[in-house]
Parts: C-alpha cells; sequence; structure tokens
C-alpha cells in the first residue's frame, strides 16, 4: 500500500468536541475588508476559496471588541448584534466548503491608528501617532466584558471558535511586559499580575460561550525587544491560559516595533520552530508553529518531529489556496509559494490598502479578478517569459486560449533569475518553478532562444499578442560614463563580470540595494544563510537568555567597500517597501555602506567618481562604479502604428512603464489582460 503524502500534515485533530480535518491552519490576516460591512461578500469568497482548497481551520483578521481597540478609525468589530449580519456570510461560505474558522478578537492596544487609543500605560508606540491613554481598573473590566461580548456574538454568528491576539506587541501583549507595563496596582509588576488581564479574558470567554467552542490564544513566544519577557515568563503565561480554558495555543513571534526581521523572504525558514517545541513540552494542550513556513515538506518534517501539533501558514494561503488539496495530490511541485516579499500584503495593509499578493493576485479580489473558460478561444502570442509574460501565459492558457510564449532566453524567469541571486531573495526561485510547471500543466507551447520579430508575429496569423518584453537599463548622462570602469547591474548579475573591491553604485532604489546586499556577501558562505549565522547577524538568541531574546549581533568585516549614491535628497531606500525597506537598510549599514543623498555626478575617470556633495566636491576612488539609474522599456514590437484588422496587441509590464522594476504590477496586468481577451 502507497503512504499517503504528508501523513502527518494531513492527519486530522480531535479537540473532544470536534474534529479538524487536518493539521493546517491558515493563520490571521488583516485583509482591509473586514473594516468595512459592503466588503464582506468579497471577504466571503475569499475565505470560501480557501476552505475549498482544504485547509483545517481558518482564522479570520483581527476583529476589535470595541471601539478603542479598533485598529483603525471605525475598523472591523463585532460588539452588537446588528453586526452578525455580515460575519454569518463568512461563516457560512466557509461550512458549505466542509472547512471550520474562528474569528481573531484583536485589541490594538497603543498600536491603534485612532485617537481613541489605549495601553496598560500611557506610553506612545513608535508605529503610532496617537499617545494612549493608561487603561483604569473600571476600564479594564469593561475590557473582560467586551471580550467575551464579542466571543458570545461571533458564536451567534456561526464561528467556530475564537483567537485571543495575545502577541506581536498588540494590547495583551502590552499588558504582559514591563516594556510598556509600568503599573503599580494588581495589573502589573509581577508576571502573575501582568498576566492577570489575558487569563481573566479567557475565563470570561470560556463562561461565556461554554466548553464545546475552539479558545485559541496566540501566544508571544520571543518578544524581540528590551523590557519583553523571559522563557520563564513565556511558560508561566502559558501554563495559565491552559488552566483557564485555552484550547489550542498559537505562536507568534516579535513586536511590531522590533528591529529584527521575522516574516522577511530573509529569514530563514521554520526559524522559530525550536521554540514551540518547547512550549509544547510545558503544556498538555496543542501548540501550533508558525512564521515563515511556506511549503508541506517543512511543515511535515516539523510534526514528525514533534515541534508542534498544528502549523499556521498565513501569507502561503493568500499565494495558494490550492495548497493544501496540492499536497494531498502529490502535486506539491504545483503549489504556487509564498515568496514572503510582503508587497502586496503587509506593505498594503500597513498602508490601509487592501490586500493582496505579488505571485497570486486574485488574493482578496476573488469576485472581480476571474479566469473563466472561454467559448471563443483564440490564439496568443505572449512574447517575453518574465514575470508579466509567465502571468499572461498561464492565465491565458487557463482560461481556454492556445498560447505561444516566446522568449529569446534559453530559460523562463527574466528578472526573478536575477532576484533570486540576491542573498535573502532565493525564494523567488520558487515563483520560477510555479510558473514553469504551470505552463506545463496549461498547455501553453514554450520556444525559448527566439527573438521574434513583429513580421515573424504577424505572420503566424495570433489573434491577440502580448508584449511582455521587459526593459533595458538606462545610462544616465555623466562625463566619463563609458569607462572601463563602469558597469552597468546586468553586467554584474547576469555577465557574472568580476568586481573590485571599493565600489560606487549610482541609484539607490530597489535594484542598486540588491547589487550592494549582492556584493556584500563574501562567495565562500552558503547560501540561503544558515539559521545560526541569521541569528548572529540579528542578535537573536533562541534559549532567551535575555528578556525579548536579544543580544549583541555579531560585528562583521565588509566584504567590499561600497558607496550607495542618489540624486535625491530624500533618505536613501525611502521608496522601498513599507514593512522591508528598514531591514535593508539596517543590513547595509551594518556592513559599512556609505549612503549619500543629493549627489551630483561630475565625472568618471582613472581616479574614480567625482561628485559634489552639498558645497563639498569629493572623489570616490572606486575600482567600479555600477549604474543602476533606471530603466527604460523595451518596446521595438510596438513600434509601428497597428492595422485596426491585424491582431489586437497588448503592453503589460516594464514594457508598458518602466519604473522601478514592479513585479507586483508586472503579475497583476498579465493576469488582467489574458483573463479579458
Amino acid at each position: 500500500m502507497i503512504s499517503p503524502p504528508y501523513p502527518h500534515l494531513l492527519a486530522p485533530l480531535d479537540l473532544g468536541f470536534t474534529t479538524l480535518r487536518n493539521r493546517v491552519i491558515m493563520g490571521s490576516m488583516h485583509t482591509g475588508l473586514e473594516d468595512r460591512f459592503y466588503n464582506y461578500p468579497k471577504l466571503a469568497a475569499y475565505f470560501r476559496e480557501r476552505a475549498r482548497g482544504g485547509v483545517g481551520l481558518i482564522v479570520t483578521g483581527g476583529i476589535a471588541p470595541d471601539r478603542r481597540g479598533w485598529l483603525l478609525p471605525f475598523g472591523g468589530s463585532l460588539n452588537w448584534p446588528g453586526d452578525i449580519v455580515n460575519h454569518r456570510r463568512v461563516t457560512d461560505a466557509v461550512h458549505a466548503e466542509g472547512g471550520q474558522i474562528v474569528m481573531q478578537i484583536l485589541h490594538a492596544g497603543r498600536y491603534a491608528y485612532q485617537p481613541l487609543a489605549v495601553s496598560a500605560s500611557a506610553l506612545k508606540s513608535p508605529i503610532s501617532p496617537f499617545r494612549p491613554r493608561a487603561l483604569s481598573e473600571s476600564a479594564i473590566l469593561s475590557t473582560i466584558k467586551d471580550y467575551a461580548r464579542c466571543a458570545m456574538l461571533a458564536q451567534r454568528a456561526g464561528y467556530d471558535g475564537v483567537e485571543i491576539m495575545g502577541s506581536e506587541g498588540y494590547l495583551l501583549n502590552q499588558f504582559l511586559c514591563i516594556r510598556t507595563n509600568l503599573r503599580q496596582d494588581r495589573w502589573g509588576g509581577s508576571i502573575e499580575n501582568r498576566l492577570r488581564l489575558a487569563v481573566e479574558i479567557v475565563r470570561e470567554i470560556r463562561g461565556a460561550v461554554g466548553e464545546n467552542f475552539i479558545l485559541m490564544f496566540r501566544h508571544s513566544l520571543l518578544d524581540l525587544v528590551d523590557g519583553g519577557n523571559s522563557w520563564h515568563d513565556v511558560i508561566t503565561v502559558a501554563k495559565a491560559l491552559e488552566q483557564a480554558g485555552v484550547n489550542i495555543l498559537s505562536t507568534g513571534y516579535g513586536w511590531h516595533e522590533a528591529r529584527v526581521p521575522t516574516i522577511a523572504t530573509s529569514v530563514p525558514r521554520a526559524a522559530f520552530r525550536s521554540l514551540a517545541g518547547r512550549l509544547r513540552k510545558e503544556v498538555s494542550i496543542p501548540v501550533v508553529a508558525s512564521n515563515r513556513i511556506n511549503m508541506p515538506d517543512e511543515a511535515e518534517t516539523i510534526l514528525r518531529e514533534g515541534d508542534a501539533d498544528l502549523i499556521s501558514m498565513a501569507r502561503p494561503f493568500l499565494a495558494d489556496p490550492e495548497f493544501v488539496n496540492k499536497a494531498a495530490a502529490g502535486r506539491a511541485d504545483e503549489i504556487n509559494t509564498c515568496i514572503a516579499c510582503n508587497q502586496a500584503c503587509l506593505d498594503h495593509t500597513f498602508s490601509n490598502k487592501r490586500a493582496s499578493c505579488l505571485v497570486n493576485p486574485r488574493a482578496c479580489h476573488e469576485t472581480e479578478l476571474m479566469y473563466k473558460k472561454t467559448t471563443h478561444p483564440r490564439r496568443v502570442a505572449v512574447v517575453g517569459a518574465g514575470p508579466a509574460g509567465l502571468s499572461a501565459a498561464s492565465v491565458a492558457a487557463e482560461c481556454g486560449h492556445a498560447v505561444t510564449l516566446f522568449d529569446a532566453l534559453d530559460k523562463v524567469g527574466g528578472q526573478f533569475n536575477i532576484a533570486m541571486q540576491i542573498p535573502g531573495k532565493e525564494e523567488f526561485s520558487e515563483t520560477i518553478r510555479y510558473f514553469t510547471r504551470r505552463l506545463e500543466v496549461t498547455g501553453v507551447c514554450v520556444k525559448l532562444n527566439q527573438r521574434v520579430t513583429r513580421a515573424q508575429l504577424l505572420a503566424e496569423g495570433f489573434d491577440d499578442i502580448i508584449i511582455a518584453t521587459g526593459i533595458v537599463p538606462r545610462l544616465p548622462c555623466i562625463p566619463g560614463i563609458e569607462h572601463a570602469k563602469v558597469l552597468s547591474y546586468l553586467d554584474v548579475l547576469v555577465h557574472k563580470v568580476a568586481v573590485g573591491q571599493r565600489v560606487a553604485i549610482i541609484g539607490a532604489g530597489g535594484i542598486g540595494f540588491d547589487v550592494a546586499e549582492y556584493l556584500l556577501h563574501d562567495p565562500a558562505l552558503p547560501l540561503p544563510q544558515p539559521l545560526e549565522h541569521w541569528l548572529q547577524e540579528w542578535g537573536v538568541d533562541l534559549h532567551e537568555s535575555t528578556n525579548g531574546g536579544l543580544v549583541a549581533p555579531k560585528s562583521e568585516t565588509p566584504f567590499r567597500q561600497i558607496y550607495l549614491l542618489q540624486r535625491k535628497a530624500s533618505k536613501v531606500g525611502a521608496g522601498l517597501g513599507k514593512t522591508t525597506g528598514w531591514v535593508h537598510r539596517a543590513t547595509l549599514k551594518r556592513k559599512g555602506v556609505e549612503m549619500l543623498a543629493g549627489i551630483d555626478y561630475q565625472k568618471i575617470d582613472d581616479q574614480g567618481l567625482h561628485i559634489t556633495h552639498g558645497a563639498h566636491s569629493r572623489v570616490l576612488v572606486v575600482d567600479h562604479v555600477i549604474v543602476c539609474a533606471g530603466q527604460e522599456s523595451l518596446t521595438e514590437l510596438m513600434s509601428l502604428e497597428d492595422s485596426k484588422t491585424g491582431p489586437r496587441f497588448h503592453l503589460i509590464g516594464g514594457a508598458a512603464l518602466a519604473t522601478e522594476l514592479d513585479a507586483k504590477r508586472a503579475i497583476r496586468e498579465g493576469a488582467l489582460v489574458a483573463s479579458r481577451l
């Protein structure tokens, strides 16, 4: 008998009063759809697709128990019976597909982006402009009642349980840690006092909803901030929560204000699994492992080796709602893997936009971006096998069109083949793997090593021609730009030209930062970065011998001397991702890169790069000058006026707009054009 794939991951879990169909939890993500009642039909469609995809238990985005807990003004909440109707749309959709769903109750505390913010103490957070008020004794007691009322309403709305958010620096985490809890009453001081609010909320909820209702608590195992909890504190809280009536302990890592990345693509996969394993030995209820677990192999290994009872994967279900079904069918190679880029999920969330996914633009747009089978198939040519072309070709074929994909290179992937070489961006290779397999599954005819001409395309009689030819680097107008010292980023990353030890990089956008990180990496060291090296680099102590798990980062001798320059006077790296830009800036700063803004480039000669910085002239004595100063669209196939009787031409991705390379826009444009053919 053939063993089923991933037997531990796909095994049911009996909680006594209910059984989860497998060990996979879709973790909580705030999508923005939760905050407005008119978006709940879209939210229901989003969750329905994930339930249909086989996930065992879904956790919603954060829902506030009262107005003081809103993340945003008039944010998602459940505090009066009139809210039940909208939430019932969500629960009915999930149950219709055989799934189960719990609602996360999240009180923002001092992270609230609204003037009603409250916290344990009146300490302003660095990520909100509003200083919170310290909760009074009576306000604390009313907050406990608000949580219980919220849970009761969730039960009436059809949820199978609730998850209480006690991690990532939100209200309950603020009470749990001396960093933000300076109180001298029974809610502050010792850990027994600091945990009182969380425990009283659990007891009140359990008394209100009864025993046959899932009660999860998302517990911070590693705060990664000064004034965070010790491991002794973590275990003390966990045992108190278990005794108070929690069914499942989920796990969280790092506060939003922490200066250590926890979910960026540079974080090693399953970096924090050992902490879940340690917690599991201390309690008798199921423990959930989470953070940077994005493929079934890792999840299965964690369960098999006893580090957890369940696996929470949040963003992987943005990337692929069919994750579980594909794993169960032995089709893991078809999973659209989350690459932890944050560009369309967390960057959107923290900019108050609707979340989506770079590699799956349908995420949170299921009712708007639909890949319907056509009744009138067309012959479609896609020119360019980068992110935009791959998206267009695979979606067009999925919709039933006959698609031929051309590329002048000998492999697909385009700019992603460059991105995957950057330390910390190795995950981009997963997207190439996914699209390569998707082309096979959907039957796209792939023709590589073919630089097609407009005449060839017209001669073959295509009905639609999608131009996704991308960009070419732009050379700035600087005297000496033709000097032998000058290289383009393609010379470095594609053609592997040897680069000297002293380098000036012109252009401090995403490509400039990528080139700097590439050149700072010692090629003798392995990629992806081993966990132990990453922990040392960021100063993380998984043993938590210090409160919060922070230690001094290990200093290293920079592999090269690098100057990163830009003409703009704004902060270097200001245009990088909202939630990951600081990671890249911190990495370069730690490795000694001199970042200069407001630069006038005078000339390049044998001495190096001559610049003016403010009122001062300076010569950067370097071996090479690498140009990362923008791109121009490659549109040679669109150069002639289209015939009204010929094929329809469509321009997407970098070929349509050559701003800073934007894979999120490219993949979405490809899907949109293809779905509307």
